[in-house]
């Protein structure tokens, strides 16, 4: 282990050779503040200190057992790991944690990310971190390590916090899901999000080796091909299982050059649009009375609107094809709407 001479020769000299973290305990001895040193970097680090740089800033053996002990003002979470805190641990304090364990190169990633992004709601305690192959630290209860040989150059940081860019931290995510449906859910919400374009997760797919990859590419098809969440992919399914005519999906419709929807399903020959109607996917009440006035203008301008549930489509497929196939049949085209793909 360096001595704080070493570290603090190595930074004087430029060398470069500084760890990111051997970088914070030289900032901690040299605060501007004057303020005592371990308590500095635990403040930075949310609570969390490893036992390195408690080491190294002065604490013992013993002292650091008598702050560990039962009773005592810190707690272990995980080997060479410690919170200078008691009670349960909040998600900044887990996610610095498992940084310091898995080392100055390792991320967060997967849902770990994604929920600092505000982009999943998740069980807070349970983090993906993503480290170089070589490495061979075990998974430590909630904690998921990723090992890869794809690091990623680019990061997001809070404070002293590291975690992937979305369209990683998304792919990595999926990973875990059981099923297609799942991943679906994932990659559909941070999309209606605006959050993560298909363009850039069909990049981070084009260079992984994951093993639902390919999984992943057949989702992004469909988002690409118009589904923009679980359920309208659903109803896409079923219209391709069924005798159907295929419709346009979520197309621009125009009215005298203005705007008049974006349906989820559009039979352009018969004037009529197929809505998948889930609160899931309306952020707030007001999108929700949003939704229902976009279906009152598409019904003023002659257009024959059918509201499906998502249980509807999973659950009752015979109505609902049936639904559209008696629309169709009784349907005309409307001259005076354009569409727009």
């Amino acid at each position: 282990m360096p001595s704080l001479r070493s570290l603090r020769d190595s930074l004087s000299a430029g060398s470069g050779k500084l760890s990111r973290s051997d970088f914070l305990i030289v900032k901690a001895l040299n605060n501007s503040r004057g303020q005592d040193p371990l308590s500095w970097i635990s403040e930075r680090q949310h609570g969390a200190i490893s036992r390195r740089q408690a080491e190294l800033l002065g604490l013992s053996e013993s002292a650091l057992r008598h702050r560990i002990r039962n009773g005592g003002p810190w707690q272990r979470i995980y080997p060479g790991v410690y919170l200078a805190v008691t009670g349960e641990a909040t998600a900044d304090q887990l996610d610095m944690a498992a940084l310091l364990y898995a080392g100055d190169d390792s991320l967060l990633t997967g849902v770990a990310a994604l929920r600092r992004l505000g982009l999943r709601q998740s069980d807070r305690r349970l983090t993906d971190i993503l480290i170089p192959a070589p490495r061979k630290h075990p998974d430590r209860g909630y904690l998921r390590i990723h090992r890869t040989t794809r690091m990623p150059d680019r990061f997001f940081v809070q404070g002293e916090i590291r975690f992937t860019m979305i369209p990683r931290a998304l792919a990595d995510a999926a990973l875990f899901e059981t099923s297609m449906r799942e991943q679906r859910a994932l990659v559909a919400n941070v999309i209606q999000q605006r959050r993560c374009t298909p363009e850039m997760l069909a990049a981070e797919l084009g260079a992984s080796r994951l093993r639902n990859a390919a999984a992943l590419r057949a989702i992004m098809a469909e988002v690409i091909e118009g589904a923009m969440s679980v359920a309208e992919a659903d109803l896409m399914h079923l219209i391709k299982r069924s005798s159907l005519p295929t419709p346009l999906y979520n197309p621009r419709l125009y009215v005298n050059g203005d705007f008049l929807a974006k349906p989820d399903a559009w039979w352009e020959d018969a004037g009529v649009v197929a809505e998948v109607d889930s609160r899931q996917w309306h952020l707030s009440p007001d999108a929700w009375e949003q939704t229902m006035r976009r279906h009152d203008r598409m019904g003023a301008a002659g257009i024959t609107v059918l509201h499906f549930s998502p249980n509807q489509i999973r659950n009752d497929p015979g109505f609902v094809v049936r639904t559209i196939q008696g629309a169709l049949g009784a349907g005309r085209p409307l001259p005076w709407i354009k569409t727009v793909p």
